[in-house]
């Protein structure tokens, strides 16, 4: 890298905007959407989708709700063609649909675009050419004068074609992008834009779009906006115009850019499905739409299904959606940290309770609203804490472990994570609870447990499997757990113990039930320590958890 970037790259101008009023504005409604994932999105791929893939992805997009789609550029190939006319005449495109075709301003190109659409029930022709002062030097070799003329011509040659499709009932919509709209002069590219304008003669009954695209990102965000509210304000009968927007993401702010440009005046966004596209990618719909859905707004799209319409987009791209990527990606929703994983799980916990405003820490919008499970979002490596292990226990297996006992367990199982130096599953730590507690056999396994009572005062009779032998024992108590703890200590030598802390749960329900056990000792020394046991018998679990309790004493 240069260690003077100024040699070689400088600084886009920014617009002369004194007066801005976008930053003083909110998003309180959605725009109108048009997904461009089938031309501008198919493009971008190594190996464009056949029209199978295509005809699975428009499909999907309808699902969502995209009254507007871009379907191709039906000049370009056979395939393009072909799949226009297939959507067509086996009627797959709904009522409320509006289908979308690019075509450059080109007699040949016009007229093969406008045969692709006969019969079509709505329609949007959209028609481009580049206006940037890079593209008129390098690229075209035309003056401005020249470059107003070729869109000026490719727009008369669709409107004396215009009549092919509205005689046959088609409705159309007229659509205009100077193309890298945003590294050209804002007096120009409104120049050429009233150029086509004249030619196509909208009326606010009757509106053109007015594309204005952040072909190649060349500025901030913030200046974007300020080149669409200029144009917002500045261009003649702003009223029969639908202003578009369709943004790219070279230097990661396509978001920002859209977000900002409809603040600015914009009506309308185009973009794909995670944000697939040329370069770095076009803006990700999805994203801007679930931005509007966390502030309260509906978007007016449905991702209820998100990993549904991820398999979709994967089979029929080729693509994969980044574990970062936002409100889509495997890990979004995700927390191995401790400390955020004991705050979600206590919000969760609280939202559970009372069903108010989403408010849940580190989550942004409930992952259960884009078909998202709670037990994804928090997982375990060896930066979780107690929370994330507690929490995976009980999500998928109902152990719920006292608050104690997390504390307990918790390091243990983190040590044991930190040495496998990865992230481990739900029932991988439940393995690790069982290994820890429930499977303690040593220095004490119980082999036979019998107690009864007389006024109050009970029996045990038991035995004892220490070091290979059975060992029969016997004492006395208030209970059956008080008569075991004395014969333990009286009988088979255990170091002398209170059990201060007692819960039980049940694992299943039903005549096969299982019920687990926890046990809290103290030691003479002071020192706390917790066993677990699990059986049929809620009796029997908990005798069973003392036993672990006192061999992990030892």
């Amino acid at each position: 890298m240069l260690k003077n970037p100024a040699t070689k790259y400088q600084r886009f101008d920014p617009v002369k905007l004194p007066n801005r009023q976008w930053p003083s504005k909110t998003l309180d409604q959605a725009p109108i959407w048009c997904s461009v994932d089938l031309r501008d999105g198919n493009q971008a791929l190594a190996v464009p989708m056949n029209v199978s893939q295509k005809l699975e992805m428009f499909d999907a997009l309808v699902k969502c709700g995209f009254k507007e789609i871009e379907v191709g550029f039906p000049s370009a190939s056979n395939t393009e063609f072909s799949f226009n006319r297939r959507l067509i005449e086996e009627k797959r495109i709904p009522d409320d649909v509006t289908i979308q075709v690019l075509v450059q301003a080109r007699e040949d190109l016009i007229e093969k675009t406008v045969q692709s659409l006969m019969g079509a029930r709505q329609v949007i022709i959209h028609m481009y050419n580049s206006t940037s002062p890079a593209q008129r030097k390098y690229v075209f070799g035309k003056s401005k004068e020249e470059i107003i003329e070729v869109a000026r011509n490719g727009a008369r040659l669709i409107k004396e074609r215009l009549h092919r499709l509205t005689e046959g009932g088609t409705k159309v919509t007229l659509q205009y992008s100077p193309e890298s709209f945003s590294a050209t002069e804002v007096e120009f590219a409104r120049e050429i834009s009233e150029a086509v304008m004249e030619v196509w003669q909208p009326t606010p009954e009757h509106r053109m779009i007015l594309n204005l695209p952040d072909t190649v990102e060349v500025c901030m965000p913030n200046v974007y906006a300020d080149q669409i509210e200029w144009i917002c304000t500045n261009i003649k009968n702003r009223e029969s115009l639908i202003i578009s927007l369709h943004t790219h993401n070279d230097r990661g702010t396509g978001t920002a850019a859209t977000e900002l440009g409809l603040l600015a005046g914009a009506d309308r966004v185009e973009g794909t499905l995670f944000g697939n596209g040329e370069r770095t990618g076009n803006l990700d719909i999805v994203q801007v739409a679930m931005n509007l859905y966390m502030h309260g707004t509906d978007p007016r799209l449905d991702f209820s299904d998100m990993t549904g319409l991820i398999a979709m987009y994967e089979r029929t791209t080729g693509m994969t959606v980044p574990p970062r990527q936002p409100y889509a990606g495997e890990l979004v929703f995700t927390a191995f940290s401790g400390s955020h994983q004991d705050a979600i799980k206590k919000g969760l916990a609280g939202y559970e309770q009372h069903h108010s405003i989403w408010d849940v820490p580190y989550l942004t919008i409930d992952p259960h609203d884009v078909g998202r499970e709670y037990r994804e979002v928090i997982r375990v490596n060896s930066q979780s804490g107690k929370g994330g292990v507690a929490y995976l226990l009980e999500s998928e297996f109902g152990i719920e472990l006292p608050k104690d006992m997390q504390r307990e367990f918790g390091p243990i199982a983190n040590d044991i994570v930190d040495n496998l130096g990865r992230e481990v599953s739900g029932a991988e730590l439940k393995q690790m609870f069982w290994k820890e507690y429930i499977e303690r056999e040593t220095p004490f396994a119980l082999h036979h447990f019998h107690a009864d009572g007389v006024d109050g005062v009970f029996t045990c009779r038991s035995s004892l499997v220490v070091e290979g032998r059975e060992r029969g024992i016997t004492g006395t108590g208030n209970g059956p757990i008080a008569a075991f703890v004395d014969a333990l200590v009286s009988d088979a030598g255990a170091a002398p113990f209170e059990v201060v802390t007692y819960r039980e749960q049940s694992l299943s329900s039903g005549t096969g039930a299982s019920a687990l056990a926890f046990i809290q000792i103290k030691t003479t020394g002071g020192r706390l320590v917790w066993g677990a046991g699990t059986d049929t018998n809620i009796e029997l679990a908990s005798i069973k958890a003392v036993v672990s309790a006192v061999n992990r004493a030892r």
